[in-house]
């Protein structure tokens, strides 16, 4: 399907009159929703409602929670838009919702809109465009604040049991089970009896993070969530075993959303979230409430999760994790993953990514047979705006393949492959927290004080790695403190998506296109993109980080003893790449990955064991994919004879899971 830029208004009106009109007599679609024979017969539904006339309403749902400790219990603002036709035939519709700690603060989407209001407190504008394409479709878009902000009582808690307990409350109601007012305080009951109880929830970011929760506790009706870059475990987001990734706190964060109303009630939660998240790195309760994979058996709904490759805020681990975890529990899903960094679907690959949410909802709320969940499970970007797609995710036939790292015949200039390192052999490297992962592998083919790096010779054969993998070192540290890194480098030529810019791989363009209806106060018309590319010599595709002092215990570290080696397992992220024949490819052990993770009280010197060191990487094709590709000599593409240029990351990652 091909969507155009909108017809003229007096046009629009009169179309939609007229198809409003022939709905009296049409049919009922699948689980109540209205369908025009066109739709019946193409399996999808059209915009046959009125967007003008649609009916824009705010009610405030009971949480059944005192998180300000108030004596009352909270009350979430919830802001619909929804059409009006259905109701007045008596038919209900599913709903499309996005919980948000944002709508107020910092705004959603790539033009940071946020939610407006007339004279009377009615909402205005809706950010995004889920309520202009879907509601004249017959859907209703349900946008919720948070616990603690915009207009909502009681106070954030970072992916706790009010944020998710919050937006869970919602869905009960949406369902009838749960109570909701006219009012913030006092009002009249008010009941969803124009929801069938069919929700759908999306979002990017924070706004994902909290689909991922509610699905979590196995809410009745939440048939599909739909997470963009969303987290799967706070402390993820936070710590990599220990090693922090940011200089602050979940209490940090609470305080850039909660609403001026909040932070005055809230600082006995503010407390809670300073004392239950140490920076230390240990685990502690707090981080346990907000693990939502360890609940993924628990997941009612299916799952069409988008996430970017190249995301250095809501890092890949979230999306590996939870893949994983969904897959063990046999969890309906799909994927994207693109070479963007934290970039919503809508602004890399606009056009398709509309078609494909349309039908996903369409299938999984108003119940089309129209065999989406039968496609290919993955869709994978291999270049800028170039896709491939994948019955499965990871890749058929991918298998856990360990490859091992030796000393080569230039000192300081290791080599990658299958035949172990001797007895004693060794490799060091100084913490030098000022350089980063573009640093290291630049110089990979130099001896370098920073890092221990490893490459295979030029392949001969594409080689893929699909899914996560990890990396295990024996390393003595002459320090009591010490951080690791390990990342994965692709070394040659390409032109990828300039992730460590402004736009993470995107720019956005002056020009603007509608999509659906729209409003006075709410167009539907949106900037376009295009993609930010830079030219490299090579690319660093997946990424690992811990703190040493966690090598007994991935949920509390201890002090070093100077020269006492020490073994720990380094998580890879999640990925999907092809290191091309001709490239090669590099394993990197260092210190600091600067701008990605904090730096020790320490400047360790660290020897690696390097018998008893070894990656453990996900080879589509296993073992004998790697022994093709490195099987005899390859002519390599590239040169080594100037430092191999990359993306470096942002010297400064925002410190808030946020729309941009």
């Amino acid at each position: 399907m091909t969507i155009r830029a909108r017809t003229p208004r007096i046009l629009w009106k009169a179309l939609v009159t007229a198809a409003t009109v022939a709905l009296l007599s049409l049919l009922i679609g699948p689980n109540g929703a209205a369908a025009t024979p066109a739709s019946a017969a193409s399996g999808e539904s059209r915009p046959v409602y009125s967007y003008d006339h649609a009916i824009r309403e705010s009610v405030w749902v009971d949480t059944r929670l005192d998180g300000d400790a108030d004596g009352k219990t909270d009350r979430v603002a919830v802001d619909i838009v929804r059409p009006r036709e259905p109701a007045q035939q008596g038919r209900r519709i599913p709903v499309i919702m996005d919980a948000s700690p944002y709508y107020s603060c910092c705004g959603r989407g790539n033009e940071s809109q946020k939610k407006t209001y007339d004279d009377q407190g009615r909402p205005v504008q809706f950010p995004l465009f889920y309520d202009n394409y879907f509601v004249p479709r017959g859907y209703a878009t349900v946008l919720v604040d948070l616990a603690g902000t915009n207009r909502s009582d009681g106070c954030i808690d970072i992916g706790g049991r009010s944020d998710i307990g919050s937006a869970k409350a919602v869905v009960d109601w949406l369902g009838g089970r749960g109570r909701a007012y006219s009012a913030r305080t006092g009002g009249r009951p008010v009941t969803a009896d124009w929801s069938n109880g069919s929700t759908g929830m999306i979002g990017k970011s924070w706004d994902a993070t909290i689909a991922n929760g509610v699905a979590a506790t196995g809410v009745k009706g939440l048939k599909t969530i739909v997470p963009i870059a969303g987290i799967s475990s706070w402390y993820d987001y936070y710590f990599a075993k220990g090693a922090p990734l940011y200089d602050s706190g979940p209490d940090a964060l609470a305080t850039a959303v909660e609403s001026p109303e909040a932070q005055k009630r809230c600082a006995a939660v503010q407390q809670k979230l300073v004392e239950g998240a140490p920076r230390t790195g240990d685990w502690t309760g707090l981080w346990t409430e907000r693990d939502y994979v360890r609940h993924a058996g628990k997941v009612r709904a299916s799952v069409f999760m988008v996430h970017g490759m190249q995301d250095l805020n809501v890092r890949t681990r979230h999306a590996g994790r939870w893949w994983d975890a969904l897959a063990r529990h046999g969890v309906e899903r799909k994927v994207w993953l693109s070479q963007t960094g934290h970039v919503d679907p809508f602004d890399f690959r606009r056009g398709a990514w509309v078609t494909t949410l349309h039908r996903w909802f369409d299938h999984y709320l108003m119940g089309y047979d129209n065999g989406i969940e039968r496609e290919p499970m993955a869709d994978i970007e291999r270049a800028p705006d170039t896709w491939s797609t994948d019955a499965q995710w990871p890749g058929a036939g991918t298998a856990a393949t360990t490859l091992r790292p030796r000393n080569g015949s230039t000192p300081g200039v290791g080599v990658l492959g299958t035949e172990p390192a001797p007895q004693g052999a060794t490799a060091s490297f100084t913490d030098d927290p000022k350089l980063s992962e573009a640093d290291w592998a630049a110089h990979i083919d130099q001896a370098t004080p920073d890092k221990a790096g490893f490459t295979t010779a030029p392949l001969k054969a594409p080689l893929r790695l699909s899914g996560s993998g990890k990396v295990t070192v024996t390393a003595t540290p002459s320090t009591s403190t010490a951080h690791l890194s390990a990342v994965l480098v692709d070394l040659g030529p390409d032109t990828i998506r300039n992730y460590g810019a402004e736009g993470e791989g995107i720019t956005t363009l002056t020009k603007r296109t509608c999509w659906g209806a729209g409003t006075k106060g709410d167009s539907g018309c949106f900037k376009e993109t295009a993609a930010d590319t830079q030219k490299v010599a090579h690319t660093v595709f997946s990424r690992g980080w811990a703190d040493l002092g966690t090598y007994a215990d991935e949920h509390k570290g201890r002090p070093l003893t100077p020269g006492k080696p020490y073994t720990i397992t380094l998580d890879l992220a999640a990925s999907d790449h092809v290191v091309p024949a001709g490239h090669r490819l590099a394993l990197i052990v260092a210190g600091t990955d600067a701008g990605l993770i904090d730096p020790p009280s320490s400047r360790p010197k660290l020897t690696l064991d390097l018998a008893r060191t070894a990656a453990e990487l996900p080879v589509t094709g296993g073992a004998a994919a790697f022994a093709r590709a490195t099987a005899g000599t390859a002519r390599q593409t590239g040169t080594a004879d100037a430092p191999l240029d990359g993306i470096a990351p942002p010297r400064s990652i925002s410190r808030m899971p946020s729309a941009g």
